[in-house]
């Protein structure tokens, strides 16, 4: 089984070509970074489940009826009266979203660090921990923080920082948060973008290095339509092309590639430090290349709508 944690939330897309300045038409869709990862990897066949806070409120309640619908185990939610986040979605040239979140006193940023199970299932063969800001923004930040670790040496923990300045602006509090995760991390898996914010200047390769260096086994960055770069604690570097499609939007993307990099290495066996770290040039491209795929699969649809095995070829899981 898998657990995804963090931000769970509504997207609120607006319609700009509402004429009328006095309206604007918002299309909502169930979102998060942290929630798109376990949707995912459910969509993929997968035990996967859901750790945060959720509110009663309305949007709370369809949030948990998606995941009822969609098979996300949400044994481990902590419920609350706290509202939902809510993400008002804006579309730049290319399907780029800009982010702006209505957050304050939320249900997925009031995590205390005392509501962490002392003890997960014995099943749990991975922990994902989705930045977004649910790593960066108290007490959510120190509750996932001690989760990692808890588990640290115990599960396989993947870590997206997934960098949302509009929420904390101050990249310095990303850069320590960060630093103080890769540690506890198996695998780390950053935008390209995510690394122009919190380290200008550096060249992704040395990042990747300094992430590996810290403790990481397999460390990762996206670079949009260009692909995907990755180096192993083993020595292998690899770099993969993208794909060209027509892009609906971004939104969704990055989570793709995150779920289906942990599906991958689950069926190939390599789910551990040691595997990941062991992987060979060649596996290391085939994990990429088709993470890729299934990621600008969800570029051409509106929303994070992530695909399923069938989507990507896949037999059914046995």
């Amino acid at each position: 089984m898998f657990l995804s944690c963090g931000d769970n939330l509504f997207d609120l897309f607006a319609d700009s070509e509402t004429a009328d300045v006095s309206q604007i038409a918002l299309n909502g869709r169930i979102g998060g970074s942290a929630l798109n990862v376990a949707l995912g990897l459910a969509r993929l066949g997968h035990r996967s489940a859901f750790f945060s806070k959720v509110s009663s409120d309305l949007f709370g309640q369809r949030i948990k009826a998606f995941m009822d619908r969609e098979g996300i185990d949400r044994r481990l939610l902590i419920e609350t009266d706290r509202n939902t986040t809510l993400a008002m979605v804006s579309l730049a040239h290319g399907g780029t979203p800009r982010y702006d979140f209505y957050i304050e006193g939320t249900a997925d940023r009031s995590i205390d660090p005392a509501e962490i199970p002392a003890s997960l299932p014995d099943d749990l063969a991975a922990i994902h921990l989705a930045g977004s800001y649910s790593t960066v923004a108290e007490p959510t930040a120190s509750a996932l923080a001690r989760l990692a670790a808890q588990e640290h040496g115990r599960r396989f923990i993947s870590y997206d920082p997934n960098i949302r300045a509009s929420v904390v602006p101050d990249l310095d509090i990303w850069r320590s948060r960060i630093g103080a995760t890769i540690p506890f991390a198996t695998m780390v898996k950053a935008s390209e973008e995510d690394l122009e914010q919190v380290y200008p200047g550096r060249k992704p390769e040395d990042v990747l290095t300094g992430w590996l260096e810290a403790g990481a086994s397999l460390a990762i960055v996206t670079l949009g339509d260009k692909g995907a770069m990755a180096m192993t604690r083993g020595g292998i570097h690899c770099t993969v092309p993208g794909l060209s499609v027509t892009v609906a939007d971004t939104v969704g993307a990055g989570d793709t590639f995150q779920a289906t990099l942990l599906s991958r290495l689950y069926e190939s066996g390599r789910l551990s430090a040691e595997g990941v770290a062991g992987l060979s040039q060649d596996e290391l491209s085939e994990l990429l290349t088709f993470s890729v795929r299934a990621a600008a699969l969800t570029c051409s649809r509106r929303g994070a709508d992530l695909p399923r095995r069938a989507d990507l070829g896949l037999p059914p899981l046995g």
